[in-house]
């Protein structure tokens, strides 16, 4: 039996610090309104000739647990296929919308609300608990550890993901990095204010983020892929000793993101498949209401491809039905 809660306790971290070898830490990353600390698993993999310092992160949504799957099947492979800079490995950044089935971080504070991380990096030392949490883990755990970065995600509960990479096409490094996983689609992604990925490319950190199938459905496949794929993003920075991998452009670079939404509330069942692709008009799905009695069509805006839809049939006004990449 593993007693990993006898790792080392660490506030901050400098890997330029460490010796080679393996190393696992538990991050201390703020306390709870009991005064106990909410800790984050860390794992950093030196090797013993320099070289580039990459940083993959995981569970920044509590409830995208192949993200979370893929970082720990890195843990186990890299340590032995390392031979140049640093990897450290961050597989649960939110263990409290993880222990909650949740997208969310929860706070113990009866005033605060659940707060979607992924809106709110870098974090506020002077904010609410989980802007200050943020700012803790931005400021001493990942910003002086990387070169390069991979966050890795999946969809929300509730609707279907392909092997998905959002990626800034403004920088090279970051194209590069998304077609060398080689998913089944890229979307050109500028970046919004408040995601990790954003923060990373603002600070000269070229980053991705890998969208690894579904929320809380567990897909070896998808996460097999996506291991080899950041090992060829390893092997392209010369992390990993290996030829030098061939960078295919992926067949479905999307610029634009169509969301079809309900209308009305009702038991809604999809017509379509992911990554079909569909012609304007084109029926996506079928809604029934309460009683089974048929309510309305949803159709095509645009000529496009199915990127995801809801494997949750029950939506309320506003819930994704389809969603296309153009």
């Amino acid at each position: 039996m593993f007693e990993s809660e006898n790792y080392p306790i660490i506030h901050s971290l400098d890997v330029d610090t460490l010796a080679s070898g393996q190393h696992h830490f538990w991050f201390s990353a703020a306390t709870n309104a009991m005064g106990m600390a909410i800790q984050l698993p860390v794992v950093v993999i030196k090797a013993e000739a320099p070289g580039p310092k990459v940083m993959i992160t995981a569970g920044v949504h509590g409830d995208e647990l192949n993200g979370v799957l893929t970082s720990h099947e890195l843990v186990r492979r890299l340590p032995e296929k390392l031979t140049a800079g640093t990897v450290t490995i961050v597989p649960s950044i939110n263990p409290s919308g993880v222990l909650r089935h949740s997208r969310d971080f929860h706070s113990s504070d009866p005033d605060s609300s659940s707060a979607n991380l992924n809106r709110f990096f870098p974090g506020n030392a002077e904010g609410d608990a989980a802007n200050r949490y943020l700012h803790t883990i931005w400021t001493q755990l990942l910003k002086r550890n990387a070169d390069i970065a991979i966050d890795l995600h999946t969809q929300t509960q509730g609707a279907t993901y392909p092997l998905y990479v959002f990626a800034d096409f403004r920088l090279k490094q970051s194209l590069l990095m998304a077609r060398l996983i080689e998913p089944d689609v890229i979307l050109n992604d500028p970046g919004d204010s408040g995601v990790l990925e954003t923060v990373w490319n603002n600070s000269g950190v070229p980053c991705i983020t890998v969208e690894v199938g579904m929320g809380k459905i567990t897909q070896p496949e998808l996460i097999q892929r996506t291991v080899e794929g950041v090992q060829r993003i390893l092997t392209q920075q010369g992390v990993v000793k290996g030829e030098m991998p061939k960078v295919v452009k992926c067949d479905i670079e999307g610029e634009e993101i169509i969301s079809v939404r309900a209308t009305q509330g009702g038991f809604v069942i999809p017509t379509v498949n992911l990554l079909e692709r569909v012609n304007q008009g084109q029926l996506l799905a079928k809604q029934y209401d309460s009683f089974g009695r048929f309510m309305c069509d949803y159709c095509a805006p645009k000529a496009a491809t199915v990127l995801s839809y809801n494997v949750d049939s029950l939506r309320e006004p506003g819930g994704l039905v389809v969603r296309l990449i153009r």
